[in-house]
């Protein structure tokens, strides 16, 4: 069977109040509009997920919320704390308990690039893929019976893309 997993990390966010916690910073103008088009992007490449991990902090619950109405269907979304700045182990963890085949991820840097690194059999050839830039989207496949059989270097990434690529 195919699993198709989305990593999506968050798109941009606004650091114009320096007393806000972290937690609750919401997007800025950029990450308001990137997050859309990535959304769209999701849909022209075939890989509208059919469910959703999401970090619970704002930034993540908004980028995900730009990105659902461009989706043909509003998958069930289940927000997360353990996702909020997660390790790549803590996000697999959360991830073996998905019931879908495909499945979007969203989340935070350094955690989901390294996990789409660690996930990938082999890295896109994309000048930012280390990076994992802000509101970037990589789609990977891997033949498993379940999500908790899924292991590294295992995944073939289907496609990745940032909001710069889509002009």
């Amino acid at each position: 069977m195919t699993l198709r997993l989305l990593l999506i990390r968050h798109a941009k966010s606004d650091w114009g109040d320096p007393g806000l916690p972290d937690h609750e910073r919401p997007l800025n103008n950029r990450g308001r509009r990137d997050a859309p088009r990535m959304g769209r992007w999701i849909v022209e490449q075939g890989l509208a997920p059919a469910e959703v991990l999401c970090s619970d902090a704002r930034r993540t619950r908004e980028t995900l919320e730009l990105m659902q109405p461009e989706w043909p269907s509003s998958p069930p979304a289940s927000f997360r704390r353990e996702l909020y700045h997660a390790t790549p182990e803590a996000m697999l963890a959360v991830l073996e308990e998905a019931r879908s085949d495909t499945v979007a991820l969203v989340g935070h840097n350094p955690g989901i690039g390294a996990l789409a690194a660690r996930l990938a059999r082999r890295a896109p050839d994309h000048p930012r893929w280390e990076d994992y830039p802000t509101a970037s989207v990589a789609a990977l496949a891997f033949e498993a019976e379940s999500w908790f059989a899924i292991s590294e270097g295992r995944g073939d990434v289907r496609a990745f893309a940032i909001p710069a690529d889509l002009g």
